[in-house]
């Protein structure tokens, strides 16, 4: 295999979620992102030295693989100057580098690699039916719990660190930062955990205004899919195995394989 099919292979297998390597590889990688958060949020409480220690290892091991990753995703990309400048990889730099130069510790950036592996949910097989997401509608539904929840999480990382240091009693840890966020995102406003210094001030705000700006924005997604799929019903193509089509389809809009009657 000469360098650019063997280039090309391993790209294929970073993004692919089809067969079993690419799959393996996809898992692990998200696997490996919710150790990491869950390291970032152990190490927020008090905990014995020798806990804190394994878990720094684990998150320096960890770090070391995202590392390897980006240089191999670097290495594959046919436009180097386009990858570097591309969303996903501007997450996946700024988790890494902060963390290797010793400025502000701010792995909660990772979770926003989950949506890189958003796909995948469309393949994963879980044993009780209610948690299968098959149809788009369902991938939406989704990706709107997985922001919701990824801007409560980074916004509190982001107002632990800064409200910390200078507010220890009342941000103890990073539960309490969530408890913020929740209640504030929510609007409920107990005030009975707010932030002093004008940083978690204006991190507060940003919070507010990105909820405001991206949520409605993917709801409206939502219903968009949701009147798209009211005239679709639910059968399986004996050609390539799509389960949704429209309700006077002849034809699988993917495979191109004839339905069978019941759809007339």
């Amino acid at each position: 295999m000469d360098f650019i099919s063997w280039r090309k292979t391993v790209s294929h297998y970073l993004e692919d979620i089809e067969t079993p390597i690419g799959k393996t590889i996809n898992l692990t990688i998200l696997g490996l992102i919710f150790l990491s958060l869950t390291i970032f949020v152990t190490e927020t409480y008090s905990i014995p030295q020798i806990v804190r220690i394994w878990l720094d290892n684990i998150d320096i091991a960890i770090l070391v693989i995202f590392t390897i990753e980006y240089s191999i995703r670097f290495w594959c990309a046919d436009s180097k100057i386009k990858f570097v400048f591309s969303l996903f990889s501007i997450f996946d730099l700024i988790a890494i580098v902060p963390l290797i130069i010793g400025i502000m510790d701010i792995r909660f950036i990772r979770i926003f690699r989950w949506f890189r592996l958003l796909r995948l949910i469309r393949f994963l097989e879980f044993k009780i039916s209610i948690f299968k997401i098959e149809t788009e509608d369902g991938v939406i539904l989704t990706r709107i719990v997985l922001t919701l929840f990824s801007i409560i999480f980074v916004y509190s990382g982001f107002i632990y660190q800064a409200e910390h240091s200078v507010n220890p009693t009342i941000f103890r840890n990073f539960f309490d930062a969530l408890y913020f966020s929740v209640v504030t995102m929510t609007t409920v406003g107990f005030g009975d955990v707010t932030p002093i210094s004008e940083t978690g001030r204006f991190l507060t705000v940003l919070m507010i205004l990105t909820g405001i700006l991206l949520i409605p924005w993917q709801v409206g997604e939502l219903v968009k899919q949701l009147l798209k799929t009211t005239n679709q019903v639910q059968k399986s193509c004996s050609g390539c195995g799509l389960s949704i089509h429209d309700f006077d389809a002849n034809y699988c809009k993917v495979c191109g394989t004839k339905l069978k009657d019941w759809l007339k």
